[in-house]
């Protein structure tokens, strides 16, 4: 059992290291225009990372035409990964 929990722990961390390969490419095709993000595979793309973005969207909405928000997206999923690599390496927080 204690040995699933390490392979459990590096799992998260990669899937969230390829989800924030996502965002940001999500985030720089943003900045072009002439995207339609009705057509594949942009829309794939704008679905799988739409709903995380907006909920940071609610927080910071956007200040004319820049939106902020990302910024806050990525550094939540770096904490995440910071959070899980210390305890996959086995600190101890001393609760």
């Amino acid at each position: 059992m204690s040995s699933t929990v390490p392979l459990l722990l590096q799992g998260a961390i990669s899937f969230i290291n390829i989800y924030l390969v996502l965002l940001i490419i999500r985030v720089l095709l943003s900045w072009f225009p002439t995207i339609s993000w009705y057509n594949q595979p942009w829309m794939t793309l704008s679905q799988l990372t739409d709903p995380y973005l907006n909920l940071f969207r609610a927080i910071i909405p956007p200040l004319g035409g820049m939106d902020f928000s990302p910024i806050l997206a990525f550094l939540l999923l770096q904490f995440a990964v910071s959070l899980l690599t210390t305890v996959g390496s086995g600190a101890s927080f001393g609760f």
